[in-house]
């Protein structure tokens, strides 16, 4: 259990002696799969970030079997491959959600860097599902938007690829380059084309999956879908692997046992009446979240629900946040339209639950001065939330010595990720910086400059990832 502070206390700013540090940078190329980068100028911009983080990879080691739930004996030999192998990969990485799309080469690549700097996952064209290519002489241009959704526990993950077309007025013809009018918009009678695939990021392992309908049905499905795997031994890499979203009572899912799409219908969940439609409609506020054996669909103003979507009738558990917890800001709720801009504005930025050093833990900041940050840990039973570190941010970097500061106007602390191995760690978006927070220490421990977008995905990276295969789904 968390230890509880009664008071806030002033963090200290001298603090101990410097720890050991050490900087890298992560190029995977991998050479099997179906996909790459086409031309990653048109759709975002791939950078070799260089960023300095605390070296522990005992403790990371420790943190990974945890979570993992590795014996004693396998522990062992994680240690002895994390120590061994720090310098070559990281044993987790932040995803950016963006991801490339395009290229018709068999190869897939993914840019690893060292947190708090973002990974890149791109992914080949060839295997997408597209509408005939626009004229390119018309004013209309064809755009796949990729998109990292969720990822697996042990390091699976989902991308979604859509084919959509968007005005774009040619305002000046250069022999067979077109200087072409900003795209604001998408074509709105233009049903995107949709394609899922499952990715190894260390190997390049690609399996599509099959598809879900046809037209707007497609866009019905899946935005919110997550990864649960299973290995018979209990640990290792995956036999079987369930990809499924939670859409009211019925759980919509794929299994690598049968390979194809089904609904399953689950038992009933008692929620509140208002939550109730919205699970319904299959709307969530973050990427679904492995854990414990069963997938997390959450809602940042109420809770979340889980289910085992291996099961043939699963049985959804909930678990709604602590009383205390209070909204982001309250002036948003004074109309049901505006708490609905607060839940799908606000919320996703103040507010985040994941997956930390083997426990569900919930994270919120303050949205105004002095930006109060709080963590909560799930207990074993799922039935109730402990209050385990408040800090007050303001305090923490009070002497501006610091990249960030002063804050421009309306610019305030955001959430950004949990890191998976350490419950303590804290990952903030503040400005143009990625700020990393030890909320025991109450210290920074690191920063990076941001390349774009605050939106990532948290992926473990297990040491068999990089030999291991995905469990039989799709289209290889």
């Amino acid at each position: 259990m968390g230890r509880r502070r009664s008071k806030l206390p002033t963090p200290p700013f001298a603090g101990p002696a410097t720890p050991r540090y050490f900087s890298c940078v992560h190029l995977v190329h991998v050479n099997r799969g179906l996909c790459t980068i086409r031309n990653p100028s048109a759709l975002c911009t791939t950078h070799r970030i260089t960023t300095t983080v605390r070296a522990g990879a005992a403790h990371a080691a420790m943190s990974l079997r945890r979570l993992l739930g590795f014996s004693a004996g396998v522990s062992g030999r994680l240690r002895r491959s994390l120590s061994t192998g720090a310098t070559s990969r990281p044993p987790w990485v932040l995803f950016e959600q963006a991801a490339a799309a395009g290229g018709s080469r068999l190869r897939s690549s993914a840019l690893i860097v060292e947190p708090p700097g973002f990974s890149q996952l791109s992914v080949l064209a060839l295997n997408v599902n597209t509408s005939d290519v626009p004229d390119p002489d018309s004013d209309v241009l064809q755009i796949l938007c990729g998109k990292v959704c969720s990822a697996s526990g042990d390091g699976l993950v989902l991308v979604t690829v859509y084919d959509m077309c968007a005005p774009a007025p040619i305002l000046e013809k250069q022999g067979a380059h077109h200087v072409r009018q900003m795209i604001t918009e998408i074509v709105p009678e233009h049903y995107p084309d949709t394609t899922r695939f499952l990715c190894n990021p260390l190997t390049g392992q690609v399996a599509r999956l099959p598809d879900i309908g046809d037209g707007p049905t497609q866009l019905l499905c899946g935005p919110h879908m997550g990864i649960l795997t299973q290995a018979h031994r209990g640990h290792g890499p995956p036999d079987r692997l369930a990809v499924a979203e939670l859409q009211g009572n019925r759980i919509l899912r794929f299994l690598s046992d049968t390979g194809g799409w089904e609904i399953a219908v689950t038992a009933p969940c008692q929620l509140p009446l208002a939550r109730r439609v919205y699970f319904e409609r299959g709307q969530h506020d973050q990427e679904a979240i492995a854990f414990g054996g069963r997938l997390w669909w959450v809602d940042l103003t109420w809770g979340a629900i889980s289910a085992d979507p291996f099961s043939d009738q699963p049985e959804p558990g909930s678990s709604s946040y602590p009383a205390r917890v209070e909204a982001p800001t309250k002036r948003l709720l004074r109309t049901v339209e505006e708490g609905e801009a607060l839940r799908r504005g606000a919320l996703g930025r103040y507010r985040r639950m994941g997956v930390s050093d083997g426990r569900l833990r919930y994270v919120e900041v303050w949205d105004r001065e002095p930006f109060v940050l709080s963590v909560f840990a799930l207990d074993d039973q799922g039935s109730a939330w402990t209050l385990e570190h408040r800090l007050v941010l303001s305090r923490l970097w009070a002497d501006g010595d610091h990249p960030w500061l002063p804050l421009p106007e309306k610019t305030t602390p955001q959430i950004s990720a949990l890191d998976p191995l350490n419950g303590n760690v804290i990952y903030l978006s503040v400005g143009e910086h990625i700020v990393v927070v030890d909320m025991n220490r109450e210290e920074v421990i690191g920063s990076s400059p941001k390349n774009g977008s605050s939106s990532c995905v948290t992926c473990v990276l297990p040491p068999w990832l990089d030999s291991s295969r995905i469990p039989a789904a799709g289209n290889q």
